[in-house]
């Protein structure tokens, strides 16, 4: 049987955004407070019974957000050519939490599986990838 823990944890990052051609409000540039949930799974558990410590996948994840918080996310490089909508912010947050699991926990015991944002509560998007 194949065992798999799945560890979340949640954050929050305030950003404002626009949304190029719009046709509603959203087209002007407007803040949120963003809240962040993200996934990791580990098959396998350390000496103290933990898949990762969450003080870790916290500071990793205040490490990613550091880069969107109290920004126009407009104007930052991951969203060049494209609207920061939530489903774009999930994509990004995936990847670059990603990249930094793999430097943290090197030997892939660690991985992203997903990430939900929500751009303010009760509508929220969930982005993962398969293998």
């Amino acid at each position: 049987m194949k065992r798999i823990y799945e560890l979340s944890v949640r954050a929050e990052f305030c950003a404002a955004h626009r949304l190029t051609g719009y046709p509603g409000n959203c087209r002007n540039t407007h803040g949120h407070n963003w809240g962040v949930t993200a996934y990791v799974v580990c098959q396998e558990l350390d000496e103290l019974g933990m898949g990762l410590d969450f003080r870790e996948i916290k500071t990793l994840v205040r490490e990613a957000l550091s880069t969107l918080d109290h920004a126009c996310l407009n104007d930052l490089a991951p969203f060049a050519g494209q609207n920061p909508t939530a489903e774009n912010i999930a994509r990004h947050l995936y990847q670059d939490l990603g990249q930094r699991l793999a430097v943290s926990v090197p030997g892939g015991r660690a991985t992203v599986s997903r990430i939900r944002v929500a751009e303010t509560p009760g509508a929220e998007v969930t982005y993962w990838e398969e293998p």
